[in-house]
């Protein structure tokens, strides 16, 4: 480079990471410019790397154009540790960097974050997954006013984080078109109805294990602010019923992946008691004891009219999960049948041989123990992209004893195939 070079505080030292060393960058210089280069088809007998003409022998001589592409090449610690070497490389990485991923970082990611933030600031993709939580909410504020074009955030199992955070991405990051939030458990409904007014691109939403946020209200908001929404996670949100699973339906028509395992909730069966004390009373002894109802079964939300509602309005529908939601017979199935056969007569003349790429292609049905062979069956065979044979499982029927005589097309002519090979006489 032509400029004089100047020391810059690396954030690495800020987070407790090691200290970045302008040797270290020496000793990977020649392979990664060879990397860059192709496998060094491009070098020179002198240790240097030709480029237009000139012959580039130390690091700071790298061009902005190649300092970027070897950027691409390594992971994003030596990002960081390059983008302190100095200005110009700092001014070159923070302006051309926009994807980064901090989930290596195990102690002081929310110290990273608000040293990294206020520089990267056309980031499109971050992503701050953790084993332990970290990120506290000035940390994801701090994101909100600096990355405004950011696209795709992952915070997934940031216990510290509040409703607060919610409130500065739906200001700070209106462009959100993925949000990974799952394990988030102190967001609240009204937090989450208050995001999507505000981030209405969303196509991909992670809510697995949003207990306190995940409620009809919620899916409410979703299906009124996010039209273009995709796939929606909801796994084990037992808040979640018939009543936002519609509604979510009827404003996302576009909807193709819905995990609703273990939506599970003891609302459904207390409504019908007449009783309030008694009612308080035995949601208590539930959350306790999780006894079972007199018919043998978990108390449970979804029922029916959610994978109608799914089966009548969303025909883009390709992986659909309903593990442990016991409230779910045949009805539903023969309605997702019935569908498709309607679909498959309204795509004819404008898809033509596109119509097997349609319809589901993952169901999760275990422990859904209220569904009978023939109805499964009817659905398999509707749905050619539904496996049961071994290796492929794209519709599991897990702890569904009374379905075992259900198999795809392939399990079925595999068995005849093998059947029809003579057996050796003993």
């Amino acid at each position: 480079m032509t400029e004089t070079r100047k020391k810059e505080t690396f954030p690495l030292e800020m987070a407790g990471e090691g200290k970045a060393r302008s040797e270290d960058l020496n000793l990977c210089f020649e392979k990664l410019m060879m990397l860059a280069f192709g496998g060094g088809k491009s070098g020179s007998s002198e240790g240097g790397v030709k480029m237009e003409g000139a012959v580039i022998t130390e690091w700071k001589d790298i061009p902005v154009e190649l300092l970027l592409r070897i950027v691409s090449l390594v992971d994003d610690r030596t990002v960081i540790m390059a983008s302190g070497v100095c200005s110009g490389w700092r001014d070159a990485i923070c302006m051309g960097l926009t994807h980064l991923c901090l989930s290596w970082c195990k102690n002081n990611m929310n110290n990273l974050v608000l040293s990294l933030a206020p520089k990267f600031t056309k980031l499109q993709t971050l992503v701050l997954r953790q084993d332990k939580p970290q990120l506290e909410d000035h940390a994801v504020e701090t994101i909100a006013s600096y990355c405004h074009d950011l696209q795709d955030l992952d915070l997934s199992k940031s216990f510290k984080l509040s409703d607060l955070s919610l409130y500065a991405l739906a200001h700070g990051c209106p462009n959100l078109t993925k949000l990974n939030i799952s394990g988030c458990t102190a967001f609240s409904d009204a937090g989450l109805e208050y995001l999507t007014e505000f981030c209405r691109k969303l196509k991909i939403l992670n809510l697995c294990g949003c207990v306190k946020g995940a409620t009809d209200r919620a899916l409410q908001g979703i299906g009124r602010n996010c039209s273009q929404l995709q796939s929606l996670n909801l796994g084990w949100c037992e808040n979640v019923g018939d009543i936002g699973v519609m509604s979510l339906v009827y404003g996302c028509p576009d909807l193709r992946t819905l995990d609703l395992c273990g939506c599970v909730c003891i609302t459904a069966n207390l409504k019908k008691q007449s009783n309030p004390e008694n009612s308080l009373w035995s949601g208590l002894i539930y959350y306790v004891c999780k006894p079972k109802t007199c018919t043998g079964q978990f108390p449970i939300l979804i029922k029916n009219d959610s994978v109608i509602a799914l089966a009548n309005r969303c025909p883009h529908l390709r992986s659909l999960g309903l593990y442990y939601c016991r409230n779910i017979t045949d009805r539903a199935m023969y309605s997702l049948v019935h569908n498709r056969v309607k679909n498959k007569l309204s795509m004819w003349e404008s898809m033509k041989g596109r119509c097997d790429e349609e319809g589901l292609r993952s169901l999760n049905i275990s422990q859904c123990t209220a569904l009978t062979p023939p109805a499964v069956q009817a659905l398999c065979d509707s749905f050619p992209a539904l496996h049961t044979c071994s290796g492929r499982h794209s519709l599991v029927m897990s702890g569904c004893l009374n379905l075992t005589s259900v198999h795809c097309v392939c399990a079925v002519q595999a068995h005849r195939s093998a059947s029809s090979f003579p057996h050796p006489a003993h």
